[in-house]
């Protein structure tokens, strides 16, 4: 394995000290996320909810048992460094909307972070974006009109991107009416993951 270059250590160092969007985070900033220069696949998310918040582990929820078994990992394989990076689009807690849900990623994290922190993982094979945020940014104009359409065009963005709707509680009614992601996305998903890891000597 590769030891981290001195650029990403730094970086990273910086990167869990930022404070630039403080006045806007209600429980205050608390950058979380994984890199590391052997990772070859990337987990691309959206934004740490409130138990990743307080535990600090990235994807320590609900959503990230659901998005778990969508890949067909175990923990254990999930949380090494050097298979996943684990990188949202904002790196801390953002607060909650009006309407009672998570509010969008700060832009901070992207605009500041991301173009320094991505070229620096230079073996990464496929970047797992899960979620509109991250279907914006990966994809760009690439994306289609709806989630849904992005996601059911996967192939369109293969082998690089591989676009997941947000794993959390609400995708369950989604899985329901778009059987086709159960049936088609996850096995390829899964099939891709793994022969990723079997590269990397999982």
């Amino acid at each position: 394995m590769t030891e981290n270059p001195a650029s990403l250590v730094r970086l990273l160092k910086d990167i869990r000290a930022c404070r630039l969007c403080e006045a806007y985070l209600p429980l205050g900033p608390r950058p979380v996320l994984i890199a590391d220069i052997n990772a070859r696949i990337l987990i691309a998310g959206q934004a740490p909810g409130t138990k990743v918040h307080e535990s600090g582990v990235p994807w320590d929820d609900p959503s990230g048992e659901r998005l778990r078994d969508w890949l067909g990992v175990t923990p254990e394989v999930f949380y090494n460094p050097k298979k996943f990076a684990i990188i949202p689009q904002g790196f801390c807690y953002p607060g909650k909307l009006a309407s009672g849900g998570d509010a969008p990623p700060r832009p901070e994290c992207a605009r500041t972070w991301h173009p320094q922190l991505i070229p620096e993982l230079k073996n990464i094979r496929l970047i797992i974006a899960a979620g509109q945020y991250a279907h914006k940014y990966y994809l760009g104009a690439a994306r289609k009109k709806t989630l849904t359409e992005t996601v059911a065009a996967y192939s369109e963005y293969a082998p690089r991107v591989i676009p997941l709707p947000h794993p959390s509680w609400r995708v369950v009614g989604w899985m329901k009416r778009n059987p086709w992601f159960e049936a088609d996305v996850l096995p390829e998903l899964r099939a891709r993951v793994h022969a990723l890891l079997a590269e990397s000597g999982e």
